[in-house]
């Protein structure tokens, strides 16, 4: 009670790990789902790919993904996708929206809004339904935006794209 220094004793508490789940968290055996409950139904997961790190392969998710390291490979979420800064896709993205500030190259592929900031750089294919750039961001490739075209297959086997007007008028022959 009384202490000669005069300074409130400290209690120690167990503070959690964060590289450990809570018991609530973990699927159970009988699952053969491996997301969480909340993140399986479209909950608020968020996966952190910080800077240093480095992932060669696959990624898929039904959350968020924020990419500050480097992706070589293939990334499809049904969510959002950040990419800071110093974040970097090499190869093929997928997601429902997407902001970008940092490089993506190769095929980028956003059913929703795609959002690149004045410091993005993407090569490659972009394909979305609605795109915001700043001043300053890059784009080297094909882009294409708005609602997608599909292909009608005619009665002689020949396919051709739905709508528009390509193809409908004749050249005329110079005298």
């Amino acid at each position: 009670m009384f202490n000669k220094n005069n300074k409130p004793e400290k209690k120690e508490t167990a503070k959690p790990s964060p590289f450990s789940s809570s018991p609530s968290k973990i699927p159970s055996p009988k699952s053969s789902n491996s997301f969480s409950s909340s993140a399986a139904a479209g909950g608020n997961a968020i996966n952190i790919i910080s800077p240093g790190t480095r992932i060669e392969g696959e990624i898929y998710s039904n959350g968020d993904i924020r990419i500050d390291g480097v992706v070589d490979g293939f990334v499809n979420t049904k969510a959002k996708v950040v990419i800071g800064p110093k974040g970097m896709v090499k190869g093929e993205l997928v997601c429902d929206s997407a902001d970008v500030t940092g490089k993506i190259d190769g095929k980028l592929t956003v059913k929703n809004e795609l959002y690149l900031k004045s410091s993005a750089y993407i090569t490659g294919e972009l394909n979305t339904h609605k795109l915001v750039v700043e001043s300053g961001a890059f784009i080297n490739g094909n882009c294409v935006v708005g609602k997608q075209n599909t292909t009608i297959t005619n009665q002689s086997g020949g396919s051709k794209p739905a709508g528009g007007l390509a193809g409908k008028f004749k050249k005329k022959e110079a005298i």
